[in-house]
C-alpha cells in the first residue's frame, strides 16, 4: 500500500519542496509525495536545491507549481491525497481547494528560510528547515500507516491527523 502526500506553502520554492522530496526519500515507496504552492514563485530556490543535493536526497523534477494542479476539477485528473500537510502560515490560513479524497490534513509551521540575509545566514535556515521537517517526516513514516488507514480503522483519517498535529508540536 502506497501513500499519497501533498505538502503545501505559498510559494512552493522552499519548505514544500525540501517536504516533497523528503516524503519521496525517506518514504521508500510507501508514500509518493508532491508539492504544490496557492502562488507558486515559479522557480525552485537555488538553496532548497542545494540543501537536498548535500545531504543526497534526489531532486529530479523539482518545480514550483500551483495547487490548482492537484484540486478535485484539476484536468488531468490529480492523485487522491491521503495527507496534506501546510507547511508555512500563510498557506495553512487560506482556504483550500477542494482536495479529493478528502485528505487528512496538518499543519507543520516551519520558518521561511528563503529570505534570510546574508546568504550564509540563509543556507543555515535552510539547514534549520531540512532538519526540522525530516525529524518531523520520519516521526509520520514511523507511525502504523497501514492499520490507521481509513478502510481498515473508521477512525483513521482522523486519528493520523491527530497524529500529525502531535508531531509538530512534540505532545
Amino acid at each position: 500500500m502506497s501513500f499519497n502526500v501533498l505538502v503545501l506553502c505559498t510559494g512552493n520554492s522552499a519548505r514544500s519542496i525540501l517536504g516533497e522530496m523528503l516524503f519521496n526519500h525517506l518514504g521508500k515507496g510507501r508514500v509518493r509525495a508532491w508539492s504544490a504552492g496557492s502562488k507558486p514563485g515559479g522557480v525552485v530556490n537555488p538553496v532548497a536545491l542545494e540543501t537536498l543535493a548535500r545531504h543526497g536526497i534526489p531532486a529530479d523534477g523539482a518545480r514550483s507549481k500551483s495547487w490548482d494542479e492537484f484540486n478535485a476539477s484539476a484536468v488531468p485528473p490529480a492523485p487522491t491525497f491521503d495527507f496534506i500537510f501546510t507547511v508555512c502560515g500563510n498557506a495553512a490560513a487560506e482556504t483550500c481547494p477542494v482536495w479529493p479524497g478528502h485528505p487528512a490534513t496538518a499543519h507543520w509551521g516551519i520558518p521561511d528560510p528563503a529570505h534570510v540575509e546574508p546568504i550564509e545566514a540563509r543556507r543555515a535556515a535552510f539547514e534549520e528547515a531540512y532538519q526540522s521537517l525530516k525529524q518531523r517526516i520520519e516521526a509520520f513514516l514511523a507511525l502504523p500507516l497501514e492499520t490507521m488507514s481509513p478502510e481498515k480503522f473508521p477512525e483513521g483519517r482522523r486519528a493520523l491527523a491527530l497524529a500529525a498535529r502531535r508531531i509538530h508540536t512534540g505532545s
